[in-house]
């Protein structure tokens, strides 16, 4: 049921209009951003895209060498393609579920031919490359090869950089380091292949394969043997439902950072919106109160919360504010123990009323005393109120 006290349409909207107002220009910028960058990363590493993302450029520089490429959207079908005549381009190994990585491991592990896999993460090296340990991450940048590869010593310097690696695989080629781990390795296969790990995947880019010896480099990885296999995941592969991932695991790790900072920015605001006691409200009530409703009220909570001493307090206090200003006591010594009691003593001139035991007296310790401090508090305003007109008639 409203009531009075209900806010109305317009406070409402006073309220909340700026709250209203950011999460539409939220909304807004989000819209705007979002269908600017639509189609920006929609064929990214994609061999047939020429968008500058895509990686049409070195897909037609294979194919001028002789070398056929062919895309792959499952795993099933990129295990099934390798071969001793192959390369195995898997673009993306952090959308890969664990059954697809093991499914790649044992198609690829004894296949003789070579699989490049671009940037891949702790999980992904630990199934595909074992020996393999992905220890930092940084930026793509030129580095130099450093190394006694071919294809890295001729093509000299690149733009690697990416994800950092360490390696305990006898015979493997470290490459193009950073900080002292290479972001390039090649393994040996037992089966007579080897498998590349690059930490990048801006060398295969459309817009930076024209740079340093990035093509020299990408030519020489994906054109050893006649077919190219390029494997790009996608959600259609029935395996990438198989594995025992989690919803988290499906989240993109910048997310779940970003989540943590928004975490992190609500409990500070919380926390200085806390701090802001603000303006006093006066309310309105929905209905009248009077005032002895009001105080029988507040003596039921006393009385279920066994408040004596603060109810006597209550009492003591009233008294002392009546008293004071009638016998000329200042109110900055109304409720100082002993003035009050003192000259009210000297008021009333009985010596079988003590005003100190019953203005600042101990607390009641029962009930019963509770009710007989209130009623000879009463007695004492009574016989002092009657006091003072016979002094001043």
């Amino acid at each position: 049921m409203t009531t009075s006290a209900s806010p109305t349409a317009h406070q409402l909207w006073i309220r909340y209009r700026a709250l209203l107002a950011a999460l539409l220009a939220l909304l807004v910028f989000g819209a705007l951003f979002a269908a600017q960058r639509s189609g920006e990363y929609h064929n990214a590493l994609d061999p047939r895209s020429a968008d500058p993302q895509g990686s049409r450029a070195v897909a037609q520089l294979l194919a001028e060498q002789g070398i056929t490429t062919r895309v792959v959207t499952t795993a099933g079908e990129a295990a099934s393609a390798t071969g001793p005549d192959t390369t195995l381009l898997v673009a993306v190994p952090g959308l890969l579920t664990s059954h697809q990585l093991s499914a790649l491991r044992s198609a690829t592990a004894h296949s003789g031919g070579r699989t490049l896999l671009l940037s891949p993460g702790a999980a992904q090296v630990q199934v595909l490359t074992p020996g393999v340990r992905a220890v930092a991450a940084g930026f793509a940048q030129v580095l130099s090869a450093n190394c006694d590869f071919p294809a890295a010593r001729r093509a000299g310097d690149a733009l690697t950089g990416g994800v950092q690696y360490t390696t305990s695989v006898p015979g493997a080629d470290s490459c193009y380091p950073y900080a002292g781990r290479p972001t390039l390795l090649r393994l040996p296969s037992p089966g007579g292949g080897d498998t590349v790990v690059l930490g990048t995947t801006d060398l295969l880019r459309n817009d930076h394969l024209d740079e340093q010896g990035n093509a020299s480099l990408a030519l020489q990885l994906l054109g050893t043997h006649p077919k190219l296999v390029w494997y790009l995941p996608s959600l259609s592969d029935a395996a990438a439902t198989s594995g025992n991932r989690s919803f988290l695991d499906l989240i993109p790790a910048g997310w779940i950072w970003a989540f943590y900072q928004l975490l992190i920015a609500a409990a500070l605001a919380a926390l200085w919106r806390a701090r802001r006691l603000g303006p006093v409200i006066a309310e309105r009530l929905p209905v009248a109160v009077r005032a002895a409703e009001a105080t029988e009220g507040r003596a039921r909570l006393y009385r279920r919360a066994n408040a004596r001493a603060r109810a006597a307090e209550a009492l003591r206090t009233a008294t002392r504010e009546r008293l004071a200003p009638l016998i000329g006591v200042p109110p900055s010594q109304a409720h100082v123990p002993g003035p009050l009691a003192t000259t009210v003593a000297a008021r009333l001139g009985d010596p079988a009323v003590d005003p100190h035991a019953l203005l600042d007296g101990p607390p009641p310790p029962d009930d019963k005393a509770l009710l007989s401090l209130a009623d000879d508090l009463d007695t004492l305003e009574r016989s002092l109120l009657s006091a003072e007109r016979l002094r001043n008639p």
